[in-house]
């Protein structure tokens, strides 16, 4: 169990997570090896925070959360990842 993160602020709330949430907010969010504990972890969505919205933007930004995701799957505690790439709105990935 871990403490629980809040996706929108980012800060602990207090209560305890037994899913996958935090191991994916944190994969996602963290920008790729600048984790102290782990330089493996992270991914490089970062790096498409300028680019412009279009579909080689979105097919990057699935396979950089794949890529991120990847070690879920090699320590067995997920065994699959289906990730979605949506547009909310026109420029916003």
């Amino acid at each position: 169990m871990d403490a629980y993160i809040d996706h929108t602020t980012g800060d602990y709330t207090g209560q305890r997570c037994t899913d996958l949430h935090n191991a994916v907010w944190l994969r996602l969010r963290i920008r790729k090896g600048t984790y102290w504990a782990d330089p493996q972890m992270g991914s490089r969505l970062h790096e498409l925070a300028r680019a412009k919205d279009m579909p080689q933007t979105h097919t990057l930004a699935r396979q950089y959360a794949e890529q991120a995701l990847q070690p879920l799957i090699d320590d067995k505690r997920a065994t699959a990842v289906d990730v979605v790439v949506t547009s909310p709105e026109t420029g916003w990935l």
